[in-house]
């Protein structure tokens, strides 16, 4: 489902130069679960970055679902990253004066569908990640587990065959971050979602398929 060959990610400005990852060979099929670990700046959000192809690599090749996507213009960068990958952060990243079913719909306005379409999917995706309650309520008004939840239900409203989540617990305690972790798996299990996290958590990275580590911008055993 995702291939990285060769990936080499290097940034550069007048006087310096920061190699973030080197030699960087990983397959993901489709349908697993994994974690990335590693120490802070080790690269590991870089990874996920290319990705989730927000970012392009400095030298190898990056392919989503058997497409190299080296020759894709920003705008069908912007198309496969919309219809394939759905994105979850530490932080959230809601809009504070939307509602939460405005929130989740977000994914959904770039693609040509009615609005009363993306209200159902919206309002299913909620229902399944158990706030179908709340759909009239604003963040402010939820709980820090209950918006990495919406964050969720937005990632998936689109139906994603890849979700991509960088430290999705980070900011959550042990009980809230367990009840994310399940969804994760659940999005697996059920629907054979291709999940990629980046953690700090060795017990969640425990409960993934495989362990990816990186040191210094580099794999390892």
């Amino acid at each position: 489902m995702i291939a990285l060959k060769g990936i080499e990610k290097v940034y550069r400005t007048d006087r310096i130069e920061t190699v973030a990852l080197s030699g960087i060979d990983l397959d993901v099929r489709e349908g697993e679960f994994i974690s990335i670990m590693g120490p802070s700046g080790c690269g590991k959000s870089t990874l996920l970055n290319l990705m989730g192809l927000l970012d392009a690599p400095s030298g190898g090749t990056v392919a989503i679902g058997g497409e190299r996507v080296a020759t894709y213009q920003d705008r069908a960068l912007a198309r496969l990253r919309n219809r394939e990958i759905g994105f979850v952060f530490q932080s959230y990243h809601l809009v504070a004066d939307l509602s939460i079913t405005d929130n989740v719909e977000i994914p959904l306005l770039y693609r040509r569908m009615p609005g009363s379409e993306r209200r159902t999917l919206a309002q299913a995706a909620l229902e399944r990640v158990g706030l179908g309650s709340r759909m009239h309520h604003f963040p402010s008004q939820l709980s820090g587990g209950q918006q990495q939840r919406v964050a969720i239900a937005r990632a998936i409203v689109g139906r994603p065959r890849i979700v991509l989540a960088d430290e999705p617990t980070g900011n959550l305690d042990s009980q809230m971050g367990n009840d994310i972790m399940a969804l994760l798996k659940d999005l697996q299990a059920r629907d054979r979602t291709t999940v990629v996290m980046v953690t700090h958590d060795a017990h969640q990275a425990e409960q993934t398929e495989r362990i990816v580590r990186l040191f210094d911008g580099r794999m390892v055993n």
